[in-house]
């Protein structure tokens, strides 16, 4: 039987879930050691309050390294299906319903990530313009993570076109591997 008749999806869909499972699944396995660089930033911070060491730049950027931790992270956690998600039908249904639905939602994922990204770079794209710095008495620079924000976002995209093919190819009774 053809592909088309067992209904696989194309090639060149393949090669792209693939691809973009593979990428995702890499930055995300190494976003998750961030973590690491948090507690060490915080573990500095508590050592500098008891031997008055400087800090001010400890919770800044250990914030910074929380935003870029979650949003680096944000495609392998769809990838991997570990979002939080509210089930009063869902576990009642077939896989394949499952499947259309989360075709159908995801599409509205998909119109909020393209609105967070337009915002995002937006929002880097005055950061470099205009050199913009925190508030704060540290005063950091802010396009680095910002532009790390939008580089997540993009990563998340990709997965949730991803996710959405897989969904498909569920949905019609076909498996995308």
């Amino acid at each position: 039987m053809s592909e088309t008749m067992a209904g696989a999806m194309p090639r060149g869909i393949r090669t792209f879930v693939r691809w973009v499972d593979g990428l995702n699944k890499y930055v995300g396995l190494i976003a998750m050691y961030m973590v690491f660089a948090m507690i060490g930033i915080l573990m500095y911070s508590s050592f500098a309050r008891v031997f008055h060491w400087s800090n001010l730049w400890t919770l800044e950027m250990a914030q910074f390294a929380m935003a870029a931790y979650y949003m680096l992270g944000g495609g392998y956690s769809l990838q991997e299906d570990s979002h939080v998600r509210m089930d009063l039908l869902y576990s009642r249904w077939s896989p394949r319903t499952r499947a259309a639905v989360d075709a159908v939602t995801i599409l509205a994922l998909l119109f909020y990530l393209a609105l967070l990204l337009w915002g995002g770079y937006s929002s880097t794209e005055y950061a470099i313009y205009y050199g913009e710095t925190s508030y704060s008495s540290w005063s950091p620079y802010m396009w680095p993570v910002k532009v790390i924000m939008c580089i997540g976002i993009v990563l998340i995209m990709l997965q949730a076109i991803a996710t959405f093919f897989k969904n498909v190819a569920t949905a019609r009774g076909a498996d995308l591997s």
